[in-house]
């Protein structure tokens, strides 16, 4: 690790509040957060069961919104379904949890109510369903990229590296829990990241600026690998 990259850590972790080891979280009770989720699948959905039991408000949301009226009656008066619009208005934080193919369409229609908001980015570019942009993505690195398409927010990637199935069945595990890793350029988009992570039940792992993302996309040696915070740091060698 690099001079400036350890100092970058420093400033980060004095601003977030994060310990390499730490693992408590902020009663989301205390001061939940409304959270719009657009994109309501297999990740979106998990993480908004998972939201709305911490305590936080969630809008789900798709294309058909009426499809995900039962999963916002499932999750009681915490939850409601609308369409994208609706979520990115609604979310004092969004979540984005599309197939990577329409992120620029998402970023292109909601830049004024996503404008100058933290949004969370899980998706993952892949070739055979995204075409060639997905190439250029994974070239750039999703960081990077996303930032392009989403240009005038705060921007997070995070719950990329995590499959749907270890996401559902390994939050608030007993021992330790399972990292999570996170990269973003603006603290407060950080901090809320690692909030949510901690939320979730799993332990956030700060990689660094989204340049850095690149580090745990598709194809890396922690994608979708099941590793605890320590396992993961060890693995990305921070």
């Amino acid at each position: 690790m690099s001079k400036r990259t350890r100092v970058w850590f420093a400033i980060v972790m004095a601003i977030v509040g994060i310990s390499a080891t730490s693992r408590e979280a902020k009663p989301a009770d205390a001061h939940p957060l409304k959270i719009g989720i657009i994109g309501a699948g297999k990740i979106g959905g998990t993480l908004a069961t998972l939201w709305v039991k911490a305590g936080h408000e969630v809008l789900v949301s798709s294309r058909h919104p009426d499809e995900l009226q039962g999963l916002a009656r499932s999750l009681g008066p915490k939850a409601r379904a609308g369409t994208p619009r609706e979520a990115a208005a609604f979310g004092d934080v969004v979540l984005i949890s599309v197939p990577y193919g329409a992120l620029p369409q998402v970023g292109k229609d909601l830049q004024k109510e996503l404008k100058g908001k933290v949004v969370v980015d899980t998706g993952n570019p892949y070739p055979e369903r995204d075409g060639e942009m997905a190439v250029e993505a994974r070239r750039k690195g999703t960081g990077v990229a996303s930032a392009e398409f989403l240009p005038g927010v705060r921007l997070a990637r995070a719950f990329n590296a995590i499959s749907y199935r270890n996401l559902r069945s390994e939050a608030h595990r007993t021992g330790e829990l399972v990292g999570i890793p996170i990269a973003a350029d603006d603290p407060q988009a950080l901090d809320v990241a690692a909030r949510l992570v901690r939320d979730a039940g799993f332990e956030p792992v700060v990689v660094g600026p989204l340049a850095k993302a690149k580090m745990f996309d598709v194809g890396s040696p922690v994608y979708t690998q099941l590793l605890t915070a320590r396992e993961l740091r060890a693995r990305l060698g921070i």
